[in-house]
């Protein structure tokens, strides 16, 4: 029997594993102080990028077995601080629905005068917004709204252990980097949309072709042919990109944000 719904997924996830049990391992052996902010700032990028995968994952599930796609989401939000259903209510069913229409996009990028906010202002709105936004959607929709509620609390109850049991350790291997990744998940959605004011989905998201940026993202460059299809599995998005290309202008397509820029491309 088929484990994974797409074979693309095997290595992320083993990848995404192992780092979750060297976090394990730093929380129950790491002593000093020094130690843990060198692991925190080491695997801060690589975190960012689990945060791409998470919403992949809450686009598209992993595995076919309920079980295995939620034990994933608990590694997820232990990295990220973006629980299960989240990304689902926020995202899928929130702003994917109404990302055209800044009255009513759950990462709305204008502000009520219609002037475009600034990047600080955004990430601040969204971020101190977002599960407040999440909670709203999903009183629409109550079958995704229990398992949200639900995995909301157990991450919460098992974080404050940890956090209990060894402060320093709970702090700088699971709380700060969910604090973290979920303020950076709100800082790079700006870059996506900001400023795009149009009824036309093929004008509507910048598009990143850096190689590396889509190696460690899944993909996440190819934002027009996500919006157009977000059903679509990740490793699909560049086949697609490819058949709606010529619909998308050149000054839509943009280098990627720090660090992948300074990678080669």
């Amino acid at each position: 029997m088929k484990i994974f719904r797409y074979k693309e997924d095997i290595l992320p996830v083993a990848l995404i594993a192992s780092l979750s049990a060297l976090d394990l391992l730093m929380y129950l052996t790491a002593e000093s102080l020094t130690a843990l902010i060198g692991w925190f700032l080491i695997v801060l990028t690589f975190k960012s990028c689990i945060c791409a995968w998470n919403h992949h994952h809450q686009h598209v599930h992993t595995f076919h077995a309920t079980p295995l796609n939620r034990a994933l989401e608990l590694l997820y939000a232990l990295h990220t601080g973006i629980t299960t259903n989240a990304w689902v209510l926020h995202h899928n069913l929130g702003h994917h629905l109404n990302y055209l229409d800044q009255s009513k996009d759950e990462s709305g990028w204008k502000r009520r005068d219609g002037e475009v906010m600034g990047v600080a202002e955004y990430t601040t709105v969204i971020a101190i917004t977002g599960y407040l936004r999440a909670l709203k959607v999903g009183f629409r929709h109550p079958k995704f709204l229990r398992s949200f509620l639900t995995a909301g609390l157990l991450v919460t109850l098992l974080v404050s252990i940890l956090v209990y049991l060894r402060p320093l350790q709970g702090f700088f291997v699971y709380l700060l980097p969910m604090i973290t990744g979920y303020v950076i998940t709100c800082w790079h959605t700006y870059y996506h949309h900001a400023g795009l004011d149009t009824d036309d989905h093929h004008l509507a998201s910048y598009n990143i072709m850096h190689k590396w940026y889509n190696r460690l993202t899944g993909n996440l460059g190819y934002h027009t042919a996500h919006h157009m299809k977000q059903g679509l599995h990740w490793s699909k998005l560049p086949d697609y990109h490819r058949q709606i290309e010529g619909k998308i202008p050149s000054h839509l397509y943009r280098e990627p944000c720090i660090p992948f820029k300074w990678f080669p491309g």
